[in-house]
Parts: C-alpha cells; structure tokens; sequence
C-alpha cells in the first residue's frame, strides 16, 4: 500500500493517547491516531474518569491554594526509592497547565474534586481535598455518528446501559428508595436515559471515563486528527537511531505511517500480556492468576514495540500493576467480564474474608491497598481469593458487586452462581467453602467493633478517605461500620486483578522514551499505561493513572512540536 505521511502518529486511543493527540493538533502538527481496537478509547473509556492533578485551577478558583512543595513532599514520602524528582516535577507542574488548557481550547470539561481525600492520610503533607479533578458530562449527540466509535461503558457497571457519575449522582441512586429528592432526581434521568434510547438506541449523557473519552474525540475530530481503528502497529520505523513511523496492520493491508515529529506509544500496557504478568507478578506464576477489569486487546504491544527499537523497561518497582479486587461474573456464552470492585467496600455491613473465614484487612482502603492486603494474607501456593460478605440489609442498600440495590433482582446472579446466599452464616459459608466457625467468630468480633465504632484489627474508618468513602447518614459513631445480621447473608468471590498496570517504558521528564543507557529514544513518546508510572508502582490517591496519563501526553505533543509545554511552579 502507499506509505502515509503525517507529523505525529499516536499508538492506542485512550486519555494519554487521545490527549497527546488533540494537543499536537492544536499545536499545528498533523496526526494520526491509530487503534487496535475496532472502538475507540481503551480502558479509560471504561474508567471513573477521575484525574490526580493536585493545584488545578478548579481547585485554586474555589480557595484552595497549596505551595508546589505540599504534593511533592506527600509523594516524596509516599514513592520512597521509586520518587524520580525530574518526572515529577514535571507531572506536578504541568498538570495543572494542562487542564487549563484542556478546559479553554477544547470540548473537554471538568468537575472538580474538592472535597476528594488522598487515599493515604497518616502520610505527611496529605490532601484532604482540592487535588483531583473529573471529566464533566458530556452529551453524547455532539459526536454524531462518530459515538458509534465510542467504546461504549462496561454494561455491569451501568443501569440499564446508562452511566452513574461518582459522587453526588451515584449518592441520589443509592438514596432513591429513601428519599423523596432522590426519587425525584433518578426518575428524571432514568426517563431522559429511555428517551436517548428510543431516538438514538443508547443514552447520550456520558459520564466518567465515557465522557472524558467522548469529548476528547470530538476535540480531536474538530482539530482534523485522524482516527484509525483495527489497525494494529506491528513495528515501529527506526533508521539512523530515530524513530520515523510504525507499520500498521489495516483492513487493506500491511501500511508504513511516516511521522515527522515521531511516534507516541499508548498502548495501555500488559494487562492481558500473559508472559509479562508471569514475569513480573509474583501472585501470578503462570500468567493466568491475574484478571485485570482493563480492556483485553491491552497485550503490551507498546512494551514489545519499544523493546525492539532498544527501549528501557522498568518492572523492579512494589507492585508491577494497579490492583484491584475482582469478581468473575459469568456471561451466558460461557466468558467472564471481570468486575472491579470499587464503591461498596467501605459502606457499613460488609467484611472481606480469606476461605479460612477471618478479616485480611481494612476494607474501607483503596482498592490497591485491599487488593495488596489479601495478596500478603495468600499462603504460598494457594490461589489468591477472598470473599465479600454482607447481610440482606447491606446488599438491597448497597448491592454487592455486579449485584445491584433493590429494587433490582438478585435472581439471575444467583441462578449463575456469582451471588452466594444462606440464611445462615455457617449455610453461606458452606456454600463458598468457607471454614464455618471461623466465619461466625468473625462476623460475632466485627459486629462488636461496629458498635463502639472502632476497629483495632485493621483501623477502618480513621482516615478521611476511609470516611468518605463511607456513608455518613449511616446510624452508629463510625460509617464505615454496621452490623451483620439480617439474614439471608450473601457473599461475592473476589480473585487478584487490577485496573490497569505500572510497569513500562522508562521514559525522562519530557515523556521521550530511554533506551537501556538511559539516553533518549529520538522520535520516540510514551503515556498512559504504556510509559513506566511516575507513581513507581505505589499508589497514593485516586487519578493517579489518568492525571499523568493525560499530562504527560500532553507533554508528548509540545516536546514533538519543537515546544516546552506550560508550568506553574
């Protein structure tokens, strides 16, 4: 096939590819999105769309001012070893030019995260708010016929096909069967959500990841970028040390892309990358024990890609991946969708369990956290699960996992055996191999501690993010802490996943991609999940994969164009 020219192609449609993408484009260069995908968007379309991006301008427009030195000395304490203070630097400087320039020059807008805690609030210097921000909602009709490109949300996650916004919309659903306003609300978007599909066949109000996703395509669409879908980039053009382009495998055939400004590799990692997880996570030995809730077609083609051209990989870091607890729900051709559990854990009435019945840690912690407590309570040897356990009060108020509140049906997913129930603890435990006695002592101990409101063992509920993540309205001195004890009792297996990983191309502050000397790669970008995190494998607060995601692609794009990109120091 004739060779394609362009300035700039971008591997990969997520948040760090299709930011890269629109701000090359606004900055004049002609680009090339290419996806393997026959959707656009990759897992950040599936994502909450929150980004870690402490001092933005949201933030600072509502009072809330903190010196440069506040999330730099926070993540100084919290990366330890890992902390590169050139990347972040960069990261903490940039972000904040970068929505700024997003909300000003683009269709993409922001809710803020004002009252958002970072995850860990013993860690010196810690935010109790002002440091993230959220795509605002986007109206899915603005993309015209394009939204069919759209990777639509993860159907489990959603009601009915229609997305629920953290944060106060996701609030009004849990409230809607106990307060009037709430009603109110929710039938209101339940009826536009009905009329979006009778006239368009979806809903168009797009929200989270969706519409951070959708509104970074129509600002690439109105700056003229090109978008591809299935074709995925087999190699990458390298010639007289420079990269130059990749060859992409379209549905007309093998096609070399020529990039005059290089090559930004934001593949989305290795999520579904067997020899890699096999290699670089422990609790996975064969490459199989992990179940990762990004999208599937995530394989590491960019890891592969980058090697090839002489790349540096960094994997040596404390957890090569974003974990994350998840349940395997079964579909009716016999696959599984791989459910994160991400809102229900901290609400008060639910323990987490090993199969010997006993707590492994706080469950009101962030999902990495959890996820790394039930690793480290894992005997060697033994596959990595647990079991979320609630009562009937919990689960018709909070749902349980893919299991939504009343008044939606628990039928089906106990039929298909991904919702376990018995009128007694040691019935439920019976029916998820759990060891009986162990489970009753258990739940007898935790509901003692939910009535003075402490936990001894694990500390739930002492620290802002703890809290409110919880349920303030709840009865009882601690909100993340209830009784377990209206029957039926239900429980949810949850095995070792993640959202998306940490290990990568090592890349230097300007997001140019080093080669196994340290020495830039010339032409050669790396964001998202592709690009080594500058969170060195640690995990302090969420937006931590789509903030720098969406940074450093913007910082791709200007070092591309010839420019520096924006700071404020």
């Amino acid at each position: 096939m004739t060779p394609i020219h362009t300035d700039l192609l971008i591997i990969g449609s997520g948040a760090g590819g299709l930011s890269a993408a629109v701000t090359a484009a606004h900055l004049g260069l002609k680009v090339l999105v290419a996806e393997k995908d026959a959707c656009l968007g990759g897992t950040s379309a599936w994502s909450g769309g929150w980004m870690w991006i402490p001092r933005n301008p949201l933030a600072r427009e509502a009072g809330i001012q903190e010196a440069l030195d506040e999330p730099l000395n926070y993540l100084r304490h919290e990366l330890g070893e890992q902390f590169d203070e050139a990347r972040v630097r960069a990261f903490l400087e940039t972000g904040p030019a970068m929505v700024d320039f997003f909300r000003h020059h683009t269709a993409l807008q922001f809710v803020d995260g004002n009252a958002i805690p970072d995850f860990h609030g013993n860690t010196p210097h810690a935010g109790t708010g002002g440091r993230s921000v959220c795509a605002a909602p986007f109206d899915g009709r603005r993309l015209g016929a394009h939204i069919w490109r759209l990777r639509p949300p993860l159907a489990p996650t959603t009601l009915w096909g229609m997305g629920i916004a953290s944060g106060a919309e996701l609030r009004h659903f849990l409230n809607a069967t106990r307060n009037p306003r709430s009603l109110a609300y929710v039938s209101r978007r339940v009826l536009a959500h009905g009329r979006d599909v009778l006239l368009h066949r979806r809903g168009m109000r797009l929200v989270n990841g969706n519409g951070l996703v959708a509104a970074l395509l129509r600002s690439a669409l109105d700056l003229g970028v090109e978008l591809r879908t299935v074709s995925p980039a087999r190699q990458l053009l390298h010639n007289a040390g420079k990269v130059s382009g990749a060859v992409l495998d379209t549905p007309q055939g093998l096609v070399e892309v020529h990039a005059r400004c290089g090559v930004v590799l934001a593949c989305g990692g290795f999520p579904f990358d067997a020899a890699r997880k096999q290699a670089w996570l422990p609790h996975a030995p064969t490459g199989q024990e992990h179940w990762s809730a990004a999208v599937p077609t995530n394989t590491g083609d960019g890891l592969r890609m980058g090697e090839a051209v002489g790349a540096g990989l960094h994997h040596q870091m404390p957890q090569a991946a974003a974990l994350a607890p998840v349940s395997l729900l079964p579909r009716p051709d016999g696959s599984q969708i791989h459910f994160p559990h991400l809102i229900e854990r901290a609400k008060p009435g639910l323990i987490a369990v090993t199969r010997q019945g006993q707590r492994f840690t706080n469950e009101a912690d962030s999902y990495h956290d959890f996820m790394a407590g039930l690793i480290a309570a894992t005997p060697p040897g033994q596959p990595v699960e647990g079991w979320l356990v609630c009562d009937h009060a919990f689960i018709r108020r909070y749902g349980l996992g893919a299991a939504k509140p009343f008044p939606m049906p628990l039928g089906p997913l106990l039929a298909n055996g991904y919702l376990r129930r018995g009128d007694t603890l040691a019935a439920l435990a019976d029916a998820c191999g759990i060891n009986a006695a162990g489970l009753e002592r258990t739940v007898t101990r935790y509901n003692q501690q939910a009535a003075e409101g402490r936990d001894p063992d694990f500390h739930k509920g002492e620290t802002p993010y703890n809290r409110i993540q919880g349920e303030a309205s709840a009865p009882g001195p601690n909100p993340c802490m209830g009784p377990i004890v209206q029957a039926p009792f239900y429980a949810v297996r949850i095995v070792a996943g993640s959202l998306g990983t940490f290990a990568g191309l090592r890349t230097n502050a300007r997001a140019q991609v080093l080669d196994t000397d340290g020495q830039p790669i010339a032409g050669l970008y790396a964001s998202g999940n592709d690009m080594a995190s500058v969170m060195g494998g640690r995990y302090p607060g969420g937006g931590i994969t789509l903030g720098p995601a969406m940074t450093f692609g913007f910082i791709a794009a200007h070092h591309a164009a010839g420019q520096d990109a924006p700071r404020l120091a």
